[in-house]
């Protein structure tokens, strides 16, 4: 990649982007963020931290303009390379973003289209469209060059995948200025550490100031040269109490509430399929857990995705309650959708944005009548409180909240299903700590008190280690190592197991 600003084009001295005081509210008036300050400076890395709803996304997109309509500022000031964005015109601000800055958001997938391949997403805003430097971003995040991969559509590349090439086409305008909102959610610990090595080859290389918003302390410890944490706002959500361990169900002779055999799975690459998954097998107890893990790009999204009937095998069987399913979810009853329930990664996809939280969450309640209608509205207020957003959120839409909160949000409405099997796709890859905790406590409490089984896909091995019971390790689609997560963790087999657990501890 070239130095795309000379020494002369930046300044040498003060912030591009400088924030003081920032207080902005909603339509309603409710505080989005109180008191925010930022610099960035050329070449330096800083990291905003801060529990989830803190605010750091709505400080990221204030300094990039992109703010819901209806946000105001009550305070503060904000200064982004000599501008105010709240000033600039429509056009201004597209023509700062178009040359000088870039932000990517914590779903980044769902701002690719589906229909174009990723060497069109990336000539579409790209400086330079020569095939040399299209190769050359794609190298540069970390993305084989020595495949199909730059002709392939967002659907047929996994979560992390997806986030490197909106980040490919973030760097393909050149930016002076980087906003990243969780670069890292849900990638693998050693794309995490290559993801965080990039972005310091951004800043010093190319001159770059970058923000990012980060959960991961080990990543901020290594990779920021400032960092800014953000306090939370006041909230009314109830405090949660640590729930036990989970014990792994007693064998009882009955047959597993979910059965996967030989499972096959592939995706068209110009009309021909490429096999994605190979024949994979698992059982999941009633009230067991199941960890997946694997490089990303490895097909865990695609198995569960399979699993739910979201993407179509091609040989194999999914069982539920000794009851073969049908391969895509359409054809299956309503009983069979309502046991088994996804939570997404990226929530902000698949959360209505013209319906608020108290509809999303009711809505399941209403279509499977689990709940009496007398009693909806107070249950959707406890599953709100269940996975620590305030009673209030109830009449907020999606855009309106943070990733975390976006993700929680996703959690309680998957739970309004009263489900017998629960998916759980990089759930806590946006949440701090302490809310991670208390939602993985709340799923555990679950376990224990309704027998729900749990399949959880996570990069976090130390939350595999302490939540679930059994471990399938996936690589290139292969499921290569099969066990109880102890003797996976203490005895691994398959170098791809080994290869995980080195990459997840962090070096000194």
């Amino acid at each position: 990649m070239p130095r795309w600003y000379t020494d002369h084009q930046l300044p040498a001295s003060g912030a591009l982007v400088r924030v003081d005081g920032l207080t902005l509210v909603g339509p309603d008036g409710r505080p989005l963020l109180e008191n925010g300050g930022l610099a960035l400076r050329t070449g330096r890395v800083v990291a905003l931290t801060g529990p989830s709803g803190c605010g750091k996304t709505t400080l990221l997109r204030a300094v990039a303009g992109v703010l819901p309509p209806g946000v105001r500022r009550t305070a503060g000031t904000i200064d982004v390379l000599g501008h105010d964005p709240f000033t600039l015109s429509d056009a201004e601000l597209r023509g700062l973003r178009r040359h000088r800055l870039a932000y990517v958001g914590q779903d980044p997938g769902s701002g690719l289209n589906p229909r174009m391949k990723v060497r069109r997403l990336l000539a579409e805003v790209a400086a330079d469209r020569s095939p040399e430097a299209l190769t050359a971003l794609i190298d540069e995040v970390q993305l084989p060059t020595d495949g199909n991969l730059a002709d392939r559509r967002p659907g047929a590349l996994s979560g992390g995948q997806q986030r490197r090439v909106a980040l490919a086409r973030a760097l393909a305008r050149y930016p002076a200025i980087l906003l990243l909102d969780e670069p890292t959610a849900g990638l693998d610990p050693h794309l995490r550490d290559e993801i965080g090595e990039l972005l310091r080859h951004l800043a010093e290389r190319h001159h770059i100031a970058i923000a990012l918003s980060c959960h991961d302390a080990d990543l901020v410890a290594r990779l920021a040269d400032d960092v800014v944490e953000l306090r939370p706002r006041t909230q009314t959500a109830r405090r949660h109490v640590p729930a036990p361990r989970a014990a792994p169900p007693e064998e009882t002779g009955r047959p597993p509430v979910l059965a996967v055999t030989g499972l096959t799975a592939a995706y068209s690459h110009r009309g021909r399929p490429v096999i994605a998954l190979h024949g994979i097998d698992f059982t999941l107890p009633t009230g067991g857990s199941l960890g997946l893990v694997g490089a990303s790009g490895s097909g865990k999204t695609t198995l569960m995705r399979t699993v739910v009937g979201l993407h179509r095998a091609t040989a194999g069987t999914v069982t539920l309650h000794a009851t073969p399913l049908p391969a895509s979810a359409t054809r299956r009853t309503h009983e069979q959708r309502r046991a088994i329930q996804l939570i997404p990664q990226n929530p902000l996809g698949t959360l209505n944005p013209s319906r608020t939280i108290g509809s999303t969450i009711r809505r399941p309640l209403t279509l499977h009548g689990r709940t009496p209608r007398p009693q909806r509205d107070e249950r959707v207020l406890e599953l709100l409180e269940q996975v620590g957003l305030p009673v209030d959120f109830v009449s907020r839409y999606p855009h309106e909240l943070s990733g975390g909160q976006r993700q929680r949000a996703s959690i309680a409405r998957a739970l309004a299903a009263d489900p017998d099997v629960l998916v759980c796709d990089e759930v806590t890859s946006a949440l701090d700590a302490d809310t991670a905790e208390a939602v993985m406590n709340l799923l555990d409490g679950l376990r224990t008190h309704r027998h729900l089984a749990l399949v959880l896909i996570s990069h976090d091995l130390r939350l595999m280690a302490d939540r679930t019971d059994t471990l399938l390790v996936l690589s290139e689609g292969h499921a290569v190592e099969h066990g109880a997560t102890p003797d996976l963790f203490s005895r691994p087999a398959h170098p791809a197991t080994t290869a995980l657990l080195r990459a997840a501890v962090p070096a000194d």
